[in-house]
């Protein structure tokens, strides 16, 4: 694979495109980058039934277990006004991970340093079920792509998968320590990355299984692609590959100078999956061709001082990408540092376009869709709501009386979902009035 120069930053890289603004901006002629003719999507999943798969062996608490005010006593030092409509609190340790069910948007699935995971409804905090039979934290849960099915993982590696209407595991697998867990986007199939460097994929709950390798080193971030088709992983060693979920191969690896000179901490792609955007803690981002598998831009904050190049094995102390995504109607990227700065980028030209500050650091960031308006999650406990045309902050939501840990959004954005080290999760009614 030919060497793409790292030194390179983003104004030395060839504009993408030449986008067409109109007025003030809200309206975007958005150019494909990667044109070709789109895979049809009423074949995927038979497609996924084609994969030639190997056969693989395979505290009681208060069930109203949620709040609807503050309560006193919470470990933290971040007291202050509660905006939140309900607060689940049957969690008895920080809860690190949730996912909203996709079909309704009504449940949601948490999981903590309590090794314990909770499906409950949103609207009252109601536990369904318990997610049982964890003996580590739980950090990972989701479901599945037709929310009938519900999976957990645990930190040893033990995944578990529920049928929701009938509260039933129906399937479970031990793999090596995790480090992340998704389901695929159309088929009951459940993808894992686990510290051995492999990516596993599982049909469930028949569990047939197909192993991915790769460097012998951790896996740590993974997506599947929007075609179903392909999955983008990430390593510690700082390569990327993406992985031929059919045939089992890998058709791009990025590594040296095209790779990151660090861990990858996370990885997105774009709604038609033609770019791939990854992190790592050399506080780089690079915008990836799906297609080619070629680095066409690399983004960092401009207040970051140049950093030498880490030796193998080494991480910067004082910065890295947490988080980055792809905004759906406009040519913009956000990328979320651990020193709190949100960075949103002009795909177009490869420029900062502004760079909005967080007393702490960000966690999370995740795009609204069909808006330019991006959420985030920071150290501090708060969700900011930031307009990524101006760099305006719109709103923040406030409640947790410690970091916030992970967080999800309703597809109609009128919900967003937070867990927390304070041992809670709570549900924000988001309230606009641009909108």
């Amino acid at each position: 694979m030919e060497s793409e120069s790292e030194s390179g930053a983003a104004a030395d890289t060839p504009p993408l495109e030449t986008l067409s603004f109109h007025g003030d901006e809200e309206i975007i002629e958005v150019v494909e980058l990667d044109p070709g003719p789109p895979d049809p999507a009423d074949d995927l999943v038979q497609e996924m039934e084609d994969v030639d798969f190997e056969e693989e062996e395979e505290e009681e608490g208060n069930e109203e277990g949620w709040v609807l005010e503050p309560q006193e006593g919470v470990v933290g030092s971040m007291e202050g006004p509660d905006d939140s409509e309900v607060t689940f609190a049957l969690h008895s340790a920080s809860v690190f991970c949730v996912s909203l069910d996709p079909k309704t948007n009504t449940l949601a699935v948490t999981g903590g340093e309590d090794d314990k995971a909770f499906v409950w409804r949103l609207s009252d905090g109601e536990l369904l079920f318990e997610c049982a039979g964890h003996k580590d934290s739980v950090t990972c849960a989701g479901f599945s792509h037709d929310s009938t099915l519900v999976a957990t993982g645990d930190m040893s590696g033990l995944l578990k998968v529920w049928q929701v209407d009938t509260k039933e595991e129906v399937w479970s697998f031990e793999a090596g320590d995790l480090e992340w867990m998704e389901w695929h986007p159309r088929a009951p199939v459940l993808l894992a990355g686990t510290a051995d460097g492999n990516t596993w994929m599982w049909k469930v709950p028949t569990g047939d299984c197909k192993t991915f390798q790769g460097p012998n080193c951790p896996a740590t971030c993974g997506r599947v692609l929007p075609d179903g088709k392909r999955a983008v992983v990430g390593y510690e060693d700082g390569t990327i590959r993406i992985w031929d979920l059919k045939q089992g191969n890998s058709i791009h690896v990025l590594k040296g100078t095209e790779g990151h000179q660090g861990p990858l901490t996370c990885v997105a792609t774009n709604q038609d999956g033609s770019l791939i955007l990854t992190g790592s803690v050399d506080c780089q981002a690079k915008l990836v061709s799906a297609t080619t598998g070629k680095v066409v831009g690399v983004f960092r904050p401009e207040t970051v001082a140049s950093q030498p190049s880490l030796g193998e094995g080494e991480e910067s102390e004082s910065n890295s990408v947490e988080s980055l995504g792809f905004c759906s109607v406009m040519p913009l990227a956000a990328v979320g540092y651990l020193d709190g700065t949100l960075a949103i980028y002009d795909l177009s030209t490869q420029t900062l376009r502004h760079q909005c500050q967080h007393q702490s650091g960000i966690v999370q960031l995740l795009w609204e869709a069909g808006t330019a308006v991006v959420y985030t999650c920071s150290l501090d406990g708060i969700v900011r709501l930031w307009d990524a045309r101006t760099g305006r902050l719109l709103t923040d939501y406030r409640g947790h009386t410690a970091e916030i840990l992970d967080f999800a959004l309703s597809k109609d954005a009128s919900l967003v979902v937070t867990t927390s080290g304070d041992h809670k999760a709570k549900v924000f009614c988001v309230q606009r009035p641009d909108r």
